[in-house]
C-alpha cells in the first residue's frame, strides 16, 4: 500500500476508448489502483470497464466532470492521486517519478506531447509548454495531487467550464508543484476538429475572460459557439 498510486479516469460516452485506456494503465510499471468514474454514459462505457481484466472499480456518478473527479478521488486508494483522461497516456517512468516528486511537491502535472508528427500537434505542444512556465495547465496533461493537499483543497469545484484549470490554479497556491518528465501523450482530436484559429481563440479569449471574472456559465455558452 505504501507504493500504491491512485488513478481516476473520468468518462462520458467513451465506449470506443475506455478499453485501450485500461490496457495502458495495466501495462505500466508500478502499483496502481484504478477507478473509472462514469458520468452517465449510454453507450456501454461502464459495462466495458467492468468487464476489463484490470478489474477497476466503476462508479456511476450524477453531475458533471467535477462530481466524477471528486467521487473517484474519494473511492480510489493510493497516494498521490492522478486524474487521467481516457485518451491520455503516461510515460513508463510515471510511477517512479510520481513517488519521487510527492516527497517534496504537493502536486502538478506531466510534460505533454500531442499525438501526430505534423505542425499542428507540434504547435499545441509548444503552447502547453510555454503556459506551464507560468503555472498554467489543464486536465489533459494529467493533473496529480497528494492526499493531504487534496484534503486542503476540498475537492474539485463544480464549474460549467475551466474546472481543470481552476483545480490546477488552486493546487499551485498550496505549495511547490512539479511538471514531471515523460512526456505524457494525448490526442488532439478536440482541437483538430476546431483548427488552429479556433483553438487559439478558445484558449486565449475564454481563459482571460475567466481570469477577469466572467461567470463560467456564460463562458460555457461562448465555448459552445466557438466550437
Amino acid at each position: 500500500m505504501r507504493d500504491l498510486i491512485g488513478v481516476v479516469i473520468p468518462v462520458l460516452q467513451e465506449a470506443r476508448a475506455i478499453e485501450a485506456a485500461l490496457d495502458h494503465v495495466a501495462g505500466l510499471p508500478g502499483d496502481w489502483d484504478v477507478v473509472v468514474a462514469d458520468g452517465g454514459s449510454r453507450d456501454g462505457t461502464a459495462q466495458i470497464a467492468r468487464a476489463h481484466p484490470r478489474a477497476p472499480r466503476v462508479l456511476e456518478v450524477r453531475g458533471g466532470r467535477a462530481a466524477q473527479i471528486n467521487a473517484g478521488a474519494e473511492a480510489v486508494a493510493g497516494d498521490p492521486v492522478l486524474f487521467l483522461h481516457v485518451d491520455s497516456r503516461l510515460p513508463a517512468s510515471a510511477h517512479a517519478s510520481l513517488r519521487a516528486a510527492a516527497r517534496t511537491h504537493v502536486g502538478g502535472n506531466f510534460a505533454l506531447r500531442f499525438e501526430g508528427d505534423d505542425a499542428f500537434a507540434w504547435l499545441l505542444g509548444r503552447i502547453y509548454a510555454l503556459q506551464r512556465l507560468w503555472g498554467v495547465y489543464y486536465g489533459d496533461s494529467t493533473i496529480w495531487v497528494r492526499r493531504d493537499a487534496w484534503a486542503r483543497l476540498g475537492g474539485c469545484r463544480e464549474l460549467e467550464i475551466m474546472d481543470d484549470h481552476d483545480l490546477a490554479r488552486r493546487i499551485e497556491r498550496l505549495g511547490p508543484t512539479a511538471c514531471l518528465p515523460g512526456p505524457a501523450t494525448t490526442s488532439d482530436r478536440r482541437w483538430r476538429n476546431q483548427g488552429i484559429a479556433r483553438t487559439a481563440l478558445s484558449w486565449v479569449v475564454i481563459r482571460y475572460l475567466y481570469l477577469a471574472g466572467v461567470p463560467p456559465a456564460r463562458l460555457a455558452g461562448l465555448y459552445r459557439r466557438i466550437r
